[in-house]
């Protein structure tokens, strides 16, 4: 991705964020569609607040992976979620405490949408 000028956010975003530009991206560097998708989902998620490196992750491993589905989530129910996904999958980090679910959920119901899914 460096070759091609990607190495923050929303560079991901703007080189991915089509179905074609995703094509274009993967046959440019030789990278499998489904690791593009991976970049560009974690990115995505990453514009939210508090939403870095780890925090990211765990959305994303727990499937949690785009922001139309974590609008899309009761808090308490995705709490119980991640809660269960760590002790469950042995996820290297700590779930999210309840106001970080909640201001996360309102923070993805408000945030514009920039990719095509």
């Amino acid at each position: 991705l460096a070759k091609e000028g990607i190495f923050y956010t929303y560079q991901m975003i703007a080189a991915a964020r089509s179905p074609e530009l995703r094509e274009s991206l993967a046959a440019r560097t030789g990278i499998e569609m489904e690791r593009i998708l991976e970049y560009l989902r974690l990115s995505d998620l990453s514009r939210l607040g508090g939403m870095k490196g780890v925090r990211a992750r765990l959305y994303y491993d727990a499937g949690v992976d785009t922001l139309d589905k974590l609008s899309n989530w009761n808090p308490e129910e995705l709490r119980t979620m991640l809660v269960d996904f760590v002790r469950k999958t042995g996820f290297k980090g700590i779930p999210p405490l309840p106001k970080e679910v909640s201001s996360t959920i309102e923070a993805a119901k408000k945030l514009e949408r920039l990719v095509d899914f």
